[in-house]
């Protein structure tokens, strides 16, 4: 039986977010916000059921680059393994840094310094968009010679690593400091203090930092997040809220200099009232990191994000025995899910819609898995019954999440 391994990397990572927070727990120390954890795993969740298309659309292109551009044919060796890990470091730090200074990478990387805490739940904010550019970087390894299986082992070091490096419970570890990226260094770049800003790009090797002139030691306190906080917890918001800024920004640019500037420029060179005005036309806002939610709210949220990490766990470890279409539907369902949760966190009304079409789509599974006429029959039932007393549902289903 083929099972997909990689599926694993869901629970090996749950588990150190919750020894994370035990720990902070009995140490007194406030590390975690409810509202920020569950949509920093919001980010991730989705992240890693696209992994299934990227992973393997990358590994071709690897081996198509490899195939017929290779300046040279590089056989693995030690020298070689060390050569590539020099390599996809340095490809990183530079794949980093123009994410932080171009705004057509800007736009899919902002979305993992959002949060305001700085903690393990937020290293899982990778969106998908942010492993394709990364990918389009790497694409100059197999082009030197570079296989791509080599090139994949090292990714997946690449995409280990740097978890670690997002805590507060670690100090610093001496002499360590001078060669490796410590959660020290990472602390300072997710900061948004002005001495802080643009700094220590490196991903496992501090060294790039040093040579070309981006390092800084952590001293002040770092105070986590964008520079003017995103104050929403909205999935799509997240994604997008840049995105439509860059547009708007390039709408109102008269030359085509300005218009490149927008896209090529720095975030420094978008008028930031432009976000006042999309919040006020899109987005309500949630300002309050430590707001109060209801208890049934809560449980609900949590329910929902545990069911849909099961999920995405079962579906990655089962992916070589589920059909294509049926790995759209599951990624569609956990999509909504993750668009559900967040929505509950900003408290929006529309939610119900969101999971009617879940119920849809776990009805149309639950028969296409376990085949059976009078399972067909109840799903329909109930599938008929939701459609008749629809507003009915909606409204018990309202005052069941938001009264308190």
């Amino acid at each position: 039986m083929k099972l997909n391994y990689i599926a694993f990397a869901v629970p090996f990572f749950a588990f150190f977010m919750l020894l994370e927070y035990y720990i902070s727990v009995r140490k007194n120390k406030k590390l975690h916000h409810f509202n920020e954890s569950i949509a920093n795993l919001n980010i991730g969740i989705v992240e890693r059921i696209a992994d299934l298309l990227t992973t393997g659309t990358f590994f071709f292109i690897f081996s198509w680059l490899n195939a017929n551009f290779s300046i040279f044919s590089i056989e693995s060796t030690a020298v070689t393994w060390i050569l590539l890990f020099l390599a996809t470091d340095l490809l990183w730090y530079w794949y980093h840094r123009f994410g932080h200074t171009v705004n057509l990478f800007w736009a899919s990387h902002i979305v993992h310094h959002q949060s305001d805490d700085f903690n393990y739940t937020a290293a899982a904010r990778i969106t998908v968009f942010q492993a394709f550019a990364r990918g389009l970087f790497w694409c100059v390894l197999p082009i030197i010679g570079f296989n791509a299986q080599m090139i994949t082992v090292l990714l997946l070091i690449h995409g280990t690593y740097p978890f670690f490096t997002h805590t507060q419970l670690v100090g610093k570890l001496g002499w360590l400091e001078y060669i490796i990226v410590t959660p020290s260094h990472h602390r300072v770049h997710h900061s948004s203090n002005p001495e802080y800003l643009d700094k220590n790009y490196g991903d496992m090797l501090i060294i790039w930092d040093k040579i070309f002139g981006t390092f800084i030691e952590e001293t002040a306190e770092p105070k986590f997040g964008l520079t003017k906080s995103l104050g929403s917890y909205s999935f799509l918001w997240q994604h997008f809220h840049y995105v439509l800024e860059l547009t708007v920004a390039f709408r109102m640019a008269k030359t085509i200099r300005q218009k490149l500037k927008v896209i090529f420029g720095g975030p420094n060179d978008i008028d930031g009232r432009i976000r006042l005005l999309l919040e006020r036309k899109l987005s309500k806002k949630t300002v309050d990191i430590d707001i109060k939610y209801s208890k049934k709210l809560t449980n609900s949220i949590i329910a929902k994000t545990i069911v849909t990490m099961t999920i995405l766990f079962l579906t990655i470890l089962f992916s070589e025995f589920i059909t294509a279409f049926t790995i759209f539907l599951i990624t569609v369902f956990i999509v909504l899910s993750v668009i559900a949760t967040g929505a509950m966190l900003d408290q929006k009304k529309w939610i119900f819609h969101l999971d009617f079409l879940r119920g849809i789509i776990i009805g149309y599974l639950s028969f296409s898995f376990f085949p059976n006429s009078f399972l067909h029959l109840v799903i329909i039932l109930l599938g008929g019954l939701g459609v008749l007393f629809y507003q009915t549902i909606h409204s018990k289903y309202q005052n069941f999440l938001f009264s308190t």
